[in-house]
């Protein structure tokens, strides 16, 4: 399936009056869908597979902004570290270590956003609301001068019930809130949650970016990977 380009325009037109960033979740779907979408001026890109996403780099326009969504596993850091514009789940300090590691190597900072556990499913990634708030405390963060923490990432539980998804959006948000004050001015400003079936309630309960796939191009091939 190609990309809805309507449905694009429909979801930008929602995004803009919150100014909320769209990320187009492009995991498993060809090059010639991700360049439509370039095409109508979108430079934000999410993929969740570290060899696909290396693939995509090498052969798309290099002015597009890629964002790593995935778990991402400490030794596959080095392919993506010399380009990656986003890290969204950094799910724990052992990752962080890993990625100022690789961060030195190639002389950049890498940006990143720390994941939290909201959700009620255990296969979630991710920080608690103790572990994070520890590692803000205790100032380890400045330990990793080639990583820039620019906010937090979130998946609330897969489930219909609004309550619900209401209370994890909520509840990410506060952490969010509160990790602001530990950094300086402008730099803790991304809070990522929402996606396709859930997006417009997480706009509601504060998010800034949104990760978006199936409403753009249809349902993943989970063949592929």
């Amino acid at each position: 399936m190609s990309i809805n380009k309507e449905q694009y325009l429909t979801i930008k037109a929602q995004l803009a009056p919150h100014a909320v960033e769209l990320i187009a979740v492009s995991k498993t779907k060809p090059n010639e869908d991700l360049q439509s979408l370039y095409d109508m001026g979108h430079r934000a890109f999410g993929e969740n597979y570290v060899q696909e996403l290396v693939d995509k780099e090498a052969s798309l326009p290099k002015d597009i902004q890629w964002h790593f969504i995935g778990h991402l596993q400490s030794n596959k850091v080095k392919y993506i570290a010399p380009f990656v514009h986003l890290i969204h789940g950094v799910d724990s300090e052992k990752l962080l270590q890993e990625i100022n590691k690789q961060g030195a190597k190639q002389n950049r900072i890498i940006n990143c956003l720390l994941q939290v556990h909201i959700a009620t499913e255990e296969t979630k990634f991710g920080f608690d609301g103790p572990a994070l708030h520890e590692l803000f405390v205790s100032g380890r963060v400045s330990q990793y001068p080639h990583v820039r923490i620019c906010g937090l990432m979130g998946m609330a539980s897969f489930s219909d019930n609004q309550t619900l998804l209401n209370e994890e959006f909520s509840l990410l948000k506060s952490y969010f809130d509160k990790a602001k004050l530990a950094f300086p001015e402008g730099q803790f400003n991304t809070l990522s949650m929402g996606m396709s079936s859930d997006y417009s309630l997480a706009i509601s309960k504060g998010s800034t970016m949104v990760r978006i796939g199936s409403l753009l191009f249809g349902a993943r091939n989970y063949t592929k990977n």
